[in-house]
């Protein structure tokens, strides 16, 4: 239905959308110029005072009506390719929203699409007096008033075309986020190994420093993992206040906590060395475990090669535990300097991810309608006999005599690249390939393929005594041919009692026969070719 096709074309433009595509959004005085140019060099320049007064106002209303056309296509161009809040992934819009402010943008937005309907507008109401313009400077002013008027709304849209250029800008800087695919979410605290861990896993190369917030935006890796391709996720490190309180860089990891279906991997700095106790650490845990409490998570207890997790605290140790004491989640330790447990970690997370994706799909309606279309066959045994494997003898010969160190005896079976070296090599002999078809007869491998021709064959139609009857044929044509010039010759002896008049009616006769005759030879060589 047309509902369902919109709708997947909505799901399609929100999983898929292209930032880096956006055309660069132009200055109100380069957008201004550049219509104005065009207007100029696409439409007539000359007009005279003594044209009729009809040539004269046809000749400014194309001047308007291409003005306003441009600059509605102009800005149509930005209206569509800048994405739509309602349409885009909720991550994106709230990204957006975080990164540029909701409101401003699309009052940046609206404020164009006001202007493109004003300029309709504007055309529309001069056209409409320069259909009444009794003279050509009349025609003119109303021209230039026309024109003047959509480019002083355009230099008012000076503002918000900068903002939308700032904001194309840094959208097409945004990393290519696929939020429909498998990933895995790195988060916690600053300085905590967040950015080592994804250089070390994956192709990513985010900068590390031994100092809080080196990170202050979203980053992306990329590695395979049984066979599919997987993304990770760096975020900026997050504080622990009230969420009102968290500025831009952290707000982006609480919109990538909140809208992408992902693996969580909290990090948990067990040394103390990111400048934050594991009290602060937990304590932020609990905060921000709301965003993804339908999430699957791993808890990765690092720096392990500076403290080893039975060294912390008692105290320490039970607030760590109070992380894992719903069974949802599971600690592994880790070290980025050693690479202790790099692996480990990137295995469990991708593991837990893919149980909770089939197990999400198993519980879904979809799952009930094709496991009832699904038949599972368990193959039974037969009987008791015993079927041994059937090597052919050659291969046994071949064997023995590799064990006993004798030379393989070659094979007496010719291959088609052996025959090709005999007879004349590559581009000499043809290989034969009909004498490997398996038939009922082996006598038809060569029987000619019959040719079909409107679902008929052909041969069907082919008299075997074609060629005597055509021999026939041609015999009896040379005897009448042969009669023919007999009379032709009778009527010439007669020819001279004939008078003047009748001569040339006789002429005119022999010509016509001659070209006749001339033209039936000609359509019966093109018919046999």
């Amino acid at each position: 239905s047309e509902s369902t096709r919109q709708g997947r074309h909505r799901s399609d433009r929100m999983a898929h959308h292209n930032f880096k595509s956006l055309t660069p959004v132009p200055s109100a005085k380069d957008f201004i110029d550049v219509i104005l140019s065009k207007t100029q060099r696409k439409t007539p320049t000359v007009v005279h005072r003594g044209y009729k007064i009809s040539r004269i106002r046809s000749f400014y209303i194309r001047k308007v009506k291409f003005t306003q056309s441009n600059y509605h296509e102009r800005i149509g161009v930005i209206l569509n390719e800048f994405p739509r809040l309602e349409e885009i992934h909720p991550f994106y819009a709230d990204l957006i929203n975080v990164l540029y402010s909701r409101d401003h943008y699309k009052l940046a937005l609206g404020q164009l699409n006001t202007a493109r309907n004003l300029i309709d507008g504007i055309s529309k109401d001069y056209i409409r007096m320069i259909k009444y313009g009794d003279s050509l400077y009349r025609c003119k002013q109303l021209k230039r008033a026309a024109l003047g008027r959509m480019c002083t709304l355009m230099k008012k849209m000076k503002a918000s075309l900068g903002y939308l250029e700032q904001v194309r800008q840094h959208l097409s800087r945004l990393p290519d986020i696929d939020p429909s695919t498998r990933t895995l979410l790195i988060t916690g605290y600053p300085n905590v190994g967040k950015s080592s861990f994804i250089n070390k896993i994956s192709r990513a190369d985010v900068e590390v420093q031994n100092y809080a917030f080196t990170t202050k935006s979203l980053f992306v890796g990329h590695f395979d993992f049984h066979y599919h391709r997987w993304q990770v996720i760096d975020t900026p490190g997050i504080l622990d206040h009230p969420l009102e309180d968290r500025n831009t860089i952290e707000m982006q990891a609480i919109t990538a906590l909140a809208h992408l279906n992902a693996c969580v991997l909290f990090f948990l700095d067990i040394s103390e060395e990111c400048g934050y106790s594991i009290d602060k650490q937990v304590s932020l845990f609990h905060n921000i475990k709301p965003l993804f409490s339908n999430k699957p998570l791993v808890i990765v207890a690092n720096k392990i090669d500076l403290k080893k997790p039975e060294d912390v605290e008692p105290d320490d140790q039970k607030l760590i535990q109070t992380m894992v004491k719903d069974g949802k989640a599971k600690i592994v330790p880790m070290s980025n300097v050693s690479e202790e447990g790099v692996h480990e970690v990137k295995t469990s997370a991708c593991a837990t991810l893919l149980d909770h994706l089939v197990q999400r799909k198993s519980r879904s309606k979809k799952a009930e309608s094709i496991l009832n279309r699904l038949t599972v066959q368990r193959p039974v045994k037969r009987d008791d006999k015993v079927r041994g494997t059937s090597i052919p003898a050659s291969v046994l010969a071949r064997r023995r005599a590799k064990k006993e160190g004798k030379s393989i005896p070659k094979s007496s079976l010719k291959t088609e690249k052996d025959l090709e070296l005999e007879k004349g090599g590559p581009g000499v002999y043809n290989h034969d390939i009909r004498k490997y078809h398996l038939l009922k007869n082996s006598n038809w491998k060569y029987d000619v393929v019959p040719e079909i021709l409107d679902g008929k064959n052909i041969s069907d139609f082919i008299d075997p005594e074609i060629d005597r009857k055509l021999a026939a044929l041609e015999l009896e044509e040379e005897e009448e041919q042969r009669k023919w010039e007999q009379a032709q010759e009778a009527l010439m002896e007669g020819a001279d009692e004939l008078q003047d008049e009748e001569r040339d009616t006789l002429a005119k006769i022999k010509h016509k026969k001659s070209m006749l005759r001339q033209e039936q030879a000609l359509n019966k060589s093109m018919n046999s070719a």
